[in-house]
């Protein structure tokens, strides 16, 4: 199953008229990482970035000025995503953006049976919460120091990590490891455990009566009779 963890930093909060400038993707191939990615800025024409969105993510206007435009990036981004699930945390806002600069190209919108939102398998899983993916990384452990500001392919990375521990665990989470760190059964410690027997047994709940009864039906089954293969050596 191939599926790619994907978020975006936008110009603004509205779909309709503010755009995506950045996009990172990560390829998830039966929950393990293969190591490809995608990773694009945006120029989004006469759009400025309101100062709220500079604010989370640091990207300037005139940092985007020598960027490419949606169009020129479209059919990059379809070959990338191609036959693969859409997996990004709080998902509806994502695909708002980019079936929205899909639908101002004239190519049609990603449906909704091809995404799959992290947040609301988050509430799920957590009712309790919180669950934004900053708190879910503390949740299982995994470093985001490094994230002091939102950025579309490290907010991918995290959000790989916090995928394959919702939907898979520590087991598959070693494939983000590397060779080094991959798990075999020579790596895994020797466990010796002590058996012990009972200090006195333990009182029969059969009475004279069942054991007779199951004797005799022992007896009459013969050589057929499995019980006997467990009677005790005389």
């Amino acid at each position: 199953m191939r599926e790619i963890i994907f978020d975006t930093e936008t110009t603004g909060l509205e779909s309709k008229s503010d755009r995506v400038i950045e996009i990172g993707g990560i390829e998830l191939i039966n929950n393990f990482p293969t190591g490809r990615t995608l990773h694009l800025y945006i120029n989004p024409g006469d759009r400025k970035v309101h100062p709220d969105a500079l604010a989370v993510h640091g990207i300037t206007d005139e940092f985007l000025k020598d960027k490419p435009s949606f169009g020129e990036v479209a059919q990059q981004i379809i070959e990338f995503f191609d036959g693969a699930k859409w997996i990004a945390h709080n998902a509806t806002f994502d695909m708002g953006f980019m079936n929205a600069e899909f639908g101002r190209l004239g190519l049609p919108p990603v449906m909704s049976d091809q995404v799959i939102d992290t947040l609301a398998m988050a509430r799920r899983k957590h009712p309790m919460g919180p669950n934004s993916l900053d708190a879910l990384c503390r949740r299982y452990g995994i470093d985001n120091a490094h994230r002091t500001k939102h950025g579309a392919l490290l907010d991918s990375e995290l959000l790989a990590e916090v995928y394959i521990e919702m939907t898979g665990g520590r087991q598959t989470a070693l494939g983000l490891m590397g060779n080094e760190r991959s798990a075999t059964v020579a790596e895994v410690d020797e466990v010796v455990a002590a058996v012990t027997g009972r200090p006195r047994p333990l009182t029969p709940r059969l009475t004279e009566a069942e054991l007779e009864a199951h004797a005799a039906m022992v007896a009459s089954l013969k050589d057929k009779a499995v019980w006997l293969k467990y009677r005790p050596a005389e």
